[in-house]
């Protein structure tokens, strides 16, 4: 897999060890002289045109019949261009000097596995026929990115209008209702008495009988919080009944819409200004949500939020077709792994029959 993953390594390897170097303080005058401005110090801007060579390796040419100095290989702009176009386009400068250090070396190590004869053994041809494979799938890849954002001005409306939910925002009031009572620790010992154990966690029986006591508080605060009551008020009884310490949140919530909103608490924005939800429950408590005020976003706020909605279902889509219809021998790969199905412990390693040939 070493050649599969050259490209791969290359660009990976450019990414590191690419910290930026602080720049260097003014310098301070001589005494005596003037500070010279910056436009007196700077290095001139050499242009470098695209014949002109932006490489030399020296000592080194495929041809083994020169020798001495005239044995040199020399890469132009141009040609490096070429390269650092073709694997990531818009380099930075730092990158280049990094890709150009490894390309150095990879050129005179692919010239020397050419010369041994390693291009003509049978496993080449087969990783070159998958590298090839991998290349073109990655360029079919990028086609179909390019195609799907191609998202007209009457597409990106035409969403709007079928969707007018998805863009709505809200400011809502949220009580909630923590699940439990906190359970008080016992009193303390009258002197000279042993103390009981106290349990580490509380009991069965005291935690169906705390939830009980909560669900009744979460059904008395909404019958408030239905008449008009302070939703701040109620949230800081809720705390209290629950024997929480500290402040409890604020229950304001400001622009939220339906994807900020759990699944379950998604009915929320269905509600008319004014109004208040059914106790809505989950493993941590109970909630209780009062619509304060509901507008749908302009169009050109969510441009970019539907764009990027339509590109993606539609490079999901592009990529289906390439995806199913493939049966797999069990017999000879093995069963499939259940996705709920726990990783093998690590360090773990095949049986050496069965382990991946490490080229």
């Amino acid at each position: 897999m070493r050649l599969l993953c050259c490209v791969c390594l290359v660009l990976t390897g450019m990414a590191f060890g690419q910290a930026p170097q602080p720049s260097a303080p003014p310098s301070a005058a001589e005494p005596g002289k003037p500070a010279t401005s910056d436009s007196a110090t700077a290095t001139p801007k050499v242009e470098v045109g695209p014949n002109d060579p932006v490489l030399t390796l020296k000592n080194f040419c495929a041809d083994r019949k020169q020798q001495g100095d005239s044995c040199k290989t020399v890469i132009t702009r141009a040609q490096f261009d070429k390269l650092a176009d073709a694997l990531q386009p818009n380099m930075t400068p730092a990158i280049r000097r990094n890709l150009a250090n490894k390309y150095t070396i990879m050129l005179r190590m692919s010239t020397e596995a050419e010369k041994r004869g390693l291009d003509k053994q049978p496993k080449f041809d087969e990783t070159m026929r998958f590298a090839r494979m991998q290349i073109l799938s990655g360029e079919l890849s990028h086609a179909l990115q390019e195609d799907a954002g191609k998202i007209s001005d009457e597409e990106l409306e035409d969403y709007y209008k079928k969707n007018p939910a998805s863009y709505e925002q809200a400011t809502l009031a949220k009580v909630f209702v923590p699940l439990t009572k906190q359970v008080p620790p016992p009193a303390p010992s009258k002197p000279g008495t042993k103390a009981a154990p106290v349990p580490a966690t509380p009991t069965e029986a005291q935690r169906k009988a705390g939830e009980q006591a909560m669900k009744k508080v979460g059904d008395d605060l909404h019958a408030r919080m239905a008449k008009g009551e302070d939703p701040d008020k109620l949230q800081k009884e809720a705390y209290a009944a629950a024997g929480l310490p500290g402040n409890p949140p604020k229950t304001q919530m400001e622009k939220v819409s339906r994807n900020t909103l759990p699944a379950t608490h998604k009915a929320a924005m269905d509600l008319k200004p004014g109004e208040v939800s059914e106790v809505m429950s989950d493993p941590s408590g109970y909630y209780i949500y009062k619509m304060v005020s509901i507008e749908t976003m302009p169009l050109d706020s969510v441009k970019a939020e539907i764009r990027s909605t339509l590109s993606s279902k539609r490079y999901r889509d592009s990529m289906e077709s390439f995806q199913n219809n493939v049966e797999m021998n069990d017999s000879y790969f093995g069963p499939s792994r259940n996705p709920a199905m726990p990783p093998p412990p690590r360090g773990a390693r095949p049986p050496a029959e069965h382990a991946a040939d490490p080229d």
